[in-house]
């Protein structure tokens, strides 16, 4: 008979009431050996610059396992309001994660030039 997979214990989580949400329409991640690092801004249509208002570092587990509760989070929204419909023209990345970039601007930073 198999053994059934052990639960990870339940955590109580506690939330200050005056917990700040904000929200992101930007994000980059980066990497280490060690550390994956998310960082999230908001930007406004046609800004050239977003300023970071969080960053997450975990490690490369923990963000493979928020990675998977991502997928069943979404799953479990998909399965009550309907398939997230996504951009068929470009990427993801491109329409959401990638900020406007005037055509004169060519990519680079202000601080680069």
């Amino acid at each position: 008979m198999a053994n059934p997979k052990p639960q990870p214990p339940k955590i109580a989580m506690e939330v200050d009431a005056d917990i700040e949400s904000l929200y992101a329409n930007l994000a980059r991640i980066a990497h280490s050996p060690a550390d994956i690092v998310l960082e999230f801004a908001h930007i406004l249509p046609g800004a050239k610059r977003a300023k970071v208002s969080s960053r997450i570092v975990m490690t490369p587990l923990s963000a493979k396992l928020l990675l998977r509760a991502l997928n069943e989070n979404l799953s479990r929204y998909e399965s009550t309001f309907g398939e997230i419909k996504m951009p068929t023209s470009n990427s993801l990345a491109d329409n959401l994660f990638r900020p406007f970039l005037n055509p004169d601007q060519d990519g680079k930073d202000e601080k680069d030039e």
